[in-house]
């Protein structure tokens, strides 16, 4: 047999080669690999790439630039052309098409949009690899309590005991505060943080010396914010004054640059904690944690080392007697990673970016499903097109590209529509998200959105482009193409996976809303509706003020009751292990949680008793007495508790009530003990319960007697209610989210399947017309159509229960308190799909049964 030379360097020499030359070239170059070859074939293959990358000289390379930019425009502009002819040619798919993409993708750029700001909180900081927080994993009755607070010592300790730490400071929160400067009065949340809090974190100052802002106890440092809101303008307000609560004034020692909104850290007023220390110099041990603290480690830190020093750090200051563990992580992946079950990282946030990233995905391919099966199901219209080209010469290849490029031409027109309407609806989803995105059409966004964009055009014609370019044009030509099992069996495939998402997501959609109607409905054990809490500050802090106060509350008509309290009745405030009974191992550090109340405070909640009294002005000496929960009380295996004494910080106090168990935390956490005891005239919060109905005039009354009290204090009550609600925050956005994505899931699905309907009643236009003359009904011929979609519907159905239930019970795992999962939510999202299918089929073939049956018999 003939050797024949390499086809590769062939090839490359045939492609770089001037075309004047190529062919004394080539002539030469087979020539001599023919003699080669005669004494040995393969020495003669080798020999002849050498000769073809000898011949690559400069001289003998041709020009690219002109022929190259040629035959791609002209390509393109060939394509264009085509894809335009075809989409006015195929309207109805097209449009399908084009809604379907446009509403994918811009499901797909709010999520991006939602995704990327979640994913870029707090990583701003310069050194967020080295910035860590110190978190408590606390042995109790239920498990291990992973806690983010600390006692106020601990950093300046852990500074001096661990050579890692090359900054550290302590943060305390406090609650909010009334500014005033001038005629200005200005409430704003405010932290007391220690001197090295700006080594820390990083933050920009734009006025003061990081070593200098926080070292005097009389200055205060303000956001760029807060200071245009107080001077009107953020430069040259060092050494200006603020007075704090009408009772102290403050020198600005700097102004730092306000945090961005990829920050958890929103806080515009800063105090030195040394000033804490002296105000709470009796809870400044190690007894109690109300301080959170942050280190920055050094460069090459290894963590885990620090965190097995930290294992017996707390017990060595407290003489072995604690229940208390230190560990440090990283507080850049708090934000998502903020969920720990048993002192493990469980979760947290980051879960709703995973799921809302995967459903952003499975609507982008319910979409390219429609494409794809529309252009496979439309295949036939194409067939004399695909054979008559094929006939005159065109490749498959040239096929491939032009299908493709009429798919990828349709994912970009939609991604422009696409981008304007995720413009215009952008400001409603920040109200769902409470975020303030902006679409930045910066380079990483626009390359972003081209590669979806043509990723998705690929990904939806791929099948529909090697599909119809693979048909033979004599077989097409004489009309014997016959669809194949393979090609049906595949559509019906995509039809049932994408109604199997769509199923998933009705599903979901109902649990976590029946899930959040249970929150919303569930009886906390106490009546929180109507309730208003406001802060106990400036004069109003004098317990006689107090006393005063609440009695004129009482009198405002629609007031039902009113008092004070130190606990806001939202989640953990204060809690203690400082409560010893009879019995009571000496090991138990469990924290049984605090609730310091004035009188009232539990009439005014509606907090039932199962036994004894609640605290009572006739009763006297109520100060040394307690009242615990039902939880409490089983938790310290009293019986008959009514009368009998515990200790309560080394103190006697007697037990003279029993409440019923109530949710002071959110639903995720199961009853803890709690305890009350009595403050008098004290706490820092009032809380008053209103009638319904008469809630502004009310407000409006309450707000005249506060400025009466307090002039110059900003009157800003909050309903209780709604305080309580915000702890489910994230499953509120999940729930308003979730049932958007499936809206739009569902409708893109049904596109799609009415896209088939009306093309599989049109495919058996003849055979509509023939039944009916011989007898048949309309009803039967709708029945006879819509047979096979609702078997694909019905194994949809089959498919996407088990996935339901997976994910609806993984999902309510997150709760101490949920709903049973009932076998008609999986019931109800299937027929509501089988409905929805029906309606859509029954239509589309009523419509084609209905006309008249010598039209259906006409021929083209």
């Amino acid at each position: 047999m003939r050797a024949l030379p390499p086809k590769y360097p062939l090839r490359f020499l045939r492609w770089f080669c001037r075309e004047d030359y190529l062919d004394e070239i080539e002539g030469d170059l087979i020539e001599l690999f023919e003699k080669r070859a005669e004494k040995s074939p393969e020495r003669a293959k080798r020999r002849f790439m050498w000769d073809v990358v000898k011949s690559f000289r400069l001289r003998n390379i041709r020009s690219f630039k002109r022929s190259q930019n040629s035959n791609y425009t002209a390509m393109l502009k060939h394509t264009i052309i085509l894809s335009f002819r075809s989409f006015r040619k195929y309207k109805t798919t097209f449009l399908i098409n084009l809604a379907g993409l446009t509403s994918g993708l811009t499901c797909v750029l709010l999520i991006y949009l939602w995704v990327n700001h979640e994913l870029s909180v707090d990583k701003f900081y310069k050194h967020a690899d080295r910035l860590y927080q110190v978190f408590e994993n606390r042995e109790q009755s239920y498990g291990i309590w992973t806690a983010e607070t600390n006692s106020g010592p601990m950093a300046a300790d852990m500074q001096a005991d661990f050579p890692e730490v090359e900054y550290v400071t302590g943060v305390a929160s406090r609650g909010k505060a009334t500014l005033t400067v001038g005629e200005k009065n200005i409430k704003s949340d405010y932290i007391y943080a220690g001197k090295d809090f700006f080594k820390v974190f990083s933050v920009t100052l734009l006025e003061g010396q990081a070593d200098h802002v926080l070292a005097d106890k009389s200055s205060i440092i303000i956001s760029a914010d807060m200071a245009e809101r107080l001077f009107g303008d953020a430069s040259n307000v060092v050494g200006k004054t603020i007075r704090f609560e009408h009772e102290q004034d403050f020198a600005v020692s700097g102004v730092f640059e306000t945090a961005p909104l990829t920050s958890s850290f929103q806080h515009h007023i800063i105090i030195s904690i040394d000033l804490i220390k002296d105000q709470y110099a009796s809870v400044w041990n190690y007894n109690n944690t109300f301080v959170k603290t942050y280190l920055l480690l050094k460069p090459g830190t290894d963590a885990d080392g620090l965190n097995k020093k930290l294992e017996g750090y707390i017990a060595s200051k407290v003489n072995g007697e604690t229940n208390r563990t230190a560990f440090v992580a990283l507080y850049p992946d708090y934000y998502l990673h903020g969920k720990y079950e048993n002192g493990q990282m469980v979760g947290g946030r980051i879960t709703y970016v995973k799921l809302f990233s995967i459903i952003a995905g499975f609507i982008l391919l319910i979409a390219c499903i429609n494409f794809t099966n529309l252009s496979t199901a439309r295949a036939s219209r194409r067939m004399k097109e695909v054979g008559i080209k094929k006939a005159m010469g065109s490749g498959r290849t040239a096929l491939i590209y032009q299908y493709l490029g009429e798919s990828i031409l349709v994912a970009i027109i939609s991604l422009m529509l696409a981008l304007l309407t995720a413009y215009l609806l952008l400001p409603q989803f920040n109200v769902i998200t409470g975020k303030q995105m902006v679409i930045d059409f910066d380079l990483k966004m626009v390359a972003g959105a081209l590669l979806i964009a043509v990723v998705t055009g690929f990904l939806a014609g791929s099948y529909p482009a090697f599909y119809l370019s693979g048909f033979n044009p004599s077989t097409v030509l004489k009309g014997q193409l016959h669809r194949s099992i393979g090609e049906l069996w595949a559509r019906r495939g995509l039809v049932i996976f994408q109604f199997a998402i769509t199923i998933v997501l009705i599903t979901s959609v109902l649990v976590v809303y029946k899930q959040m109607d249970m929150l919303q409905s569930k009886d906390l054990g106490y009546n929180n509706d109507q309730v208003l809490i406001f802060p106990r500050e400036g004069k109003l802090e004098s317990i006689s003020a107090t006393t005063t106060f609440l009695a004129e509350v009482k009198n405002i008509p629609g007031v039902i009751n009113g008092s004070s309290t130190d606990h806001d009745m939202t989640g953990h405030n204060s809690g203690t292990s400082g409560i010893y009974w009879e019995g009571k191992d000496p090991n138990d550090r469990s924290e049984f949680e605090n609730l310091p109340v004035n009188y009232d405070l539990m009439e005014t909640l509606g907090i039932e008793l199962r036994e004894g009294r609640t605290f009572d002005r006739a009763f006297g000496a109520d100060s040394s007495k307690i009242i615990f929960n039902e939880t409490a009380i089983r938790y310290m295996g009293l019986e008959n508790p009514l009368g009998k004494t515990i200790k309560l910080w080394g103190e006697d106090r007697q037990i003279i009530g029993v409440v019923k168990d109530f949710h002071f935390e959110s639903l995720h956490s199961e009853i803890k003990p709690v305890f009350f005891i009595l403050t008098g005239e004290d706490g820092e919060s009032f809380m008053v319960k209103i009638t319904a109905g008469r809630e502004k005039e009310v407000v409006g009354r309450l707000a005249e007697l506060h400025t009466s009290f307090n002039p110059g204090f900003p009157f800003e009550p909050r309903f209780l209610d709604q305080d309580y609600q915000g702890q489910y925050q994230a499953e509120k956005r999940v729930s308003t989210l979730s049932g958007y994505f499936a809206s739009l899931a569902i409708i893109i699905s049904c596109m799609g399947l009415f896209g088939l309907a009306a093309f599989a009643a049109e495919r058996r236009l003849k055979e509509i017309g023939i039944r009916r003359i011989l007898g048949s009904s309309i009803g039967q011929i709708v029945y006879m159509l819509s047979a096979s979609f609702s078997k694909m519907i019905l194994v949809a159905i089959v498919i996407a229960i088990p996935f339901s239930y997976y994910i609806a019970s993984s999902w309510l795992e997150g709760f101490a308190y949920r709903i049973d999962l009932e076998w008609w939510y999986f019931g109800v999202s299937g027929l509501l799909a089988l409905a929805i299918a029906w309606a859509i089929v029954g239509w589309q073939t009523f419509k084609v049964a209905s006309v008249n049956p010598t039209k259906c018999l006409r021929d083209e």
